[in-house]
């Protein structure tokens, strides 16, 4: 393959993964910090401590929330930091997506 076609196809790699890395940091950064208090598996519910959170204009305190995947609970257990995306839905709140925070690096 000639070294153009090459560099061409590295431009667009490179320039795709900026991208899709951009799009999960503003995804990260609207997500709320919170701590894992309790998870229920049968009532599909979570308990979290968490921070402000910012589209909700909700202060920090600590509260049960439904999830809007169930799956989403098999990742996490109590004592987990997470960050959290939550919504409000007729008035309910719902966790719709849920990862666990990186620790931090020494």
């Amino acid at each position: 393959m000639p070294t153009r076609f090459l560099l061409q196809r590295a431009a667009i790699v490179a320039a795709s993964s900026f991208i899709a890395l951009s799009a999960w940091a503003q995804v990260a950064a609207d997500m709320t910090k919170a701590e894992v208090r309790k998870v229920d598996k049968t009532t599909q519910k979570i308990t979290l401590k968490h921070e402000t959170i910012k589209n909700l204009d909700m202060p920090p305190m600590t509260m049960v929330f439904k999830v809007q995947d169930a799956a989403l609970l098999d990742k996490v257990k109590p004592g987990d930091k997470v960050l959290a995306a939550i919504e409000q839905r007729e008035g309910t709140l719902i966790v719709t997506a849920l990862m666990l925070a990186q620790a931090p690096s020494n």
